[in-house]
């Protein structure tokens, strides 16, 4: 048996209007066909066939209606038994509808809501987390300015060498170190610094600054390195930030530390005033009081003698290149955790008896380059003491107790290092035993004396 069947579902109007005559055969063969089929009582049960002319109807159980143009060409029975499903679907297609641009975008957006739409008859929509906020780049005027000629780093503005007069405006607020040394800077102003609360280290070193602004360092809550060494300061600058742990004003012009100074810098640690022309009465009773410090240095002043009023946990001290003459007893009295001494380059002739025994942590001393004639008594009972400096004195004598405890006494530690050379003593004339409590040979050292 072969019959003619080939569906092809399209919308009703865009169809041209076929003869007559021609549908008219097609309609009754394709029915004539389905009714010698076993089908045409299923499709008869589940749809509706609407005889049209030129058309057959298809109109659904459920509602819904669409029209199927069918062309004949002939097939087997078993091929229009495998056609049927795709009819079937082809059938309950719903009609082809053009939708213009905006339309599409509305149903993507879910904006579209025309009344009679089933988006009314659906549950309110459940309550979800708000959008992330996504931080958009800021613009180029946001960033902050790099002042000319300095080079801007993470946190770092470095202007150093830039033959600067004067302290550059807008520096970025977040700048952590500032380099300004080796300039021309002659003078720090009130808001030279302003909003700069989170500098942690400030460079000034080797320029030509004579004055400071009393309230040019207040807005520095967080500085914690000062460098204003090799200017020409006369002063102290007034009101330094209450944060600092490292001061360094070495080579200016300050002939006097006041007692305000330093007051309320608890965690000072380190303070180098060295080449400044200061004397024994420049420090005001009380300028060190309330300090800690670990760390000072006063060299290359005009100290005729050594400070009794320096803070007492002091652990490093160096006095060198001054016009110290003695020690006294009652010197180092209050300077027990002092590790390493320094008063080389000095004019020392006597140290008195028992004034090292106040140094019971001592492990490094120097004397270089004094007028000492002997080796200074009191060495044999630090045992702690590594490194004595003794060259380029007037030593003419080593004699065998003069560095370790006699007999069976015992030393903690043996020394690293002695220097006698430069001295008038003569190596062959002292005794091995006086360096029984060296650990090497090389740690001792001679040296041709010449006049």
């Amino acid at each position: 048996v072969s019959a003619c069947v080939c569906v092809c579902v399209r919308s009703v109007h865009p169809f041209p209007t076929p003869s007559s005559c021609k549908l008219q055969q097609q309609h009754n063969r394709t029915k004539s066909f389905l009714q010698r089929t076993d089908t045409w009582q299923s499709l008869q049960t589940e749809f509706k066939l609407l005889s049209l002319p030129g058309w057959i109807g298809i109109e659904s159980a459920r509602g819904k209606a669409e029209q199927t143009r069918v062309k004949l060409m002939p097939v087997t029975m078993g091929k229009a038994i495998l056609l049927l499903p795709c009819l079937l679907a082809w059938c309950l297609a719903s009609p082809f509808q053009q939708h213009g641009f905006l339309d599409f975008f509305d149903d993507m957006t879910g904006v579209q809501n025309d009344e009679g739409s089933a988006i009314d008859e659906l549950p309110p929509p459940k309550a979800t987390r708000p959008p992330r906020v996504i931080d958009l780049p800021r613009r180029p005027h946001d960033y902050p300015v790099c002042p000319f000629g300095c080079q801007c780093h993470v946190r770092v503005l470095q202007c150093s060498d830039l033959g600067l007069k004067e302290v550059p405006a807008n520096i970025p607020t977040d700048t952590s170190l500032l380099d300004l040394q080796n300039n021309k800077i002659t003078e720090i102003k009130e808001k030279d610094f302003q909003g700069l609360n989170r500098l942690y280290a400030l460079y000034l070193v080797n320029n030509k600054i004579s004055k400071v602004h009393p309230k040019a360092f207040l807005s520095m809550t967080s500085l914690q390195k000062m460098y204003l060494s090799k200017n020409a300061l006369v002063e102290i600058p007034k009101n330094l930030p209450k944060s600092l742990v490292e001061l360094r004003i070495h080579e200016n012009r300050i002939k006097k530390v006041p007692k305000e100074a330093f007051r309320g810098m608890k965690n000072m640690n380190c303070i180098e005033m060295g080449g400044n022309p200061l004397e024994n009465g420049g420090f005001e009773p009380g300028a060190f009081d309330g300090l800690k410090l670990n760390y000072m240095r006063i060299s290359e002043a005009k100290l005729s003698g050594i400070p009794k009023d320096l803070p007492n946990t002091l652990h490093e001290l160096h006095l060198d290149h001054n016009k110290i003459q003695a020690i006294e007893l009652e010197d180092l009295i209050r300077y027990n955790s002092i590790n390493r001494l320094g008063l080389g380059f000095n004019q020392i002739r006597d140290i008195e008896n028992g004034s090292l025994a106040f140094l019971p942590n001592l492990r490094e001393l120097h004397l270089d380059h004094n007028n000492l004639t002997r080796v200074p008594a009191g060495l044999t009972d630090m045992k702690y003491l590594q490194v004595v400096y003794l060259h380029s004195n007037n030593i003419s004598q080593v004699a065998v107790n003069d560095f370790c405890p006699p007999g069976f006494g015992f030393k903690k530690v043996f020394y690293h290092g002695i220097s006698l050379f430069d001295n008038p003593v003569n190596y062959w004339d002292v005794q091995p035993a006086a360096f029984r409590c060296v650990t090497d040979r090389m740690a001792i050292q001679f040296g041709n004396y010449r006049k």
